[in-house]
């Protein structure tokens, strides 16, 4: 992504755990058919083979759909199987060092938190998006700090798009979206949810009612 793409919006799906890359392509492929912006390769229980597998695996699978793959805490595991681009916490790297990797047009997203100045040495350093959160309490993933809408208020003159993540429900990202929010990072609320797709289209419907009124009221 360039500065001068459009800002991506919409549902920023992240995989789980999943040990059978097999089920993993065949749990992931109907979500990016039915409309993921983005996808993010994320296993904390693989080890370095198999995230390559897999890695490589959904990045064929993200070509197929034109869904652009990032992968979770691993710049140059993006590099070598030519992903989309890398995302970074604060314990993975330094961003500027994965940017000159990855060179200038990939995606780079970094973990901000609840704190905006770690959101602009992010951009400073080269980032093309940044991610707040949790925003609501989550077993995903253990910490203690909590964003809130007005951070993404905040955060708009960053000038790059902003991720909101962290115990997100379609029932509860209104707000978010409307304090600015463009992407919903999302792991098992989709992934372990009854039905994967309907959960997907139903977090993508809460974008559409801004959308709706944009259009009513032009000419």
């Amino acid at each position: 992504m360039t500065p001068a793409s459009p800002a991506p919006r919409g549902v920023y799906l992240i995989t789980p755990d999943e040990p059978d890359t097999a089920r993993l392509l065949a749990r992931t492929a109907p979500l990016l058919a039915a409309g993921a912006t983005w996808l993010q390769y994320r296993n904390k229980q693989a080890d370095t083979a198999l995230r390559h597998a897999q890695a490589s695996a959904l990045q064929g699978l993200c070509m197929r759909y034109d869904v652009p793959l990032i992968i979770n805490d691993d710049a140059a595991l993006a590099h070598a199987i030519g992903a989309a681009g890398a995302h970074l916490g604060e314990d993975d790297g330094e961003i500027a060092a994965a940017r000159a990797l990855l060179g200038p047009d990939a995606i780079l997203g970094a973990s901000c938190y609840d704190e905006l100045a770690l959101a602009e040495r992010a951009v400073a350093a080269g980032a093309s998006y940044v991610a707040f959160g949790a925003f609501f309490p989550t077993l995903t993933k253990r910490t203690t700090r909590r964003a809130t809408p007005d951070l993404l208020r905040r955060s708009a003159a960053l000038g790059v798009p902003r991720v909101a993540i962290g115990g997100l429900t379609p029932d509860n990202v209104g707000p978010l979206i409307d304090a600015g929010a463009d992407l919903l990072a999302v792991i098992s609320s989709v992934y372990a949810a009854t039905d994967p797709v309907a959960t997907q289209r139903a977090y993508l419907a809460q974008f559409q009612p801004a959308a709706a009124g944009t259009a009513q009221e032009s000419p």
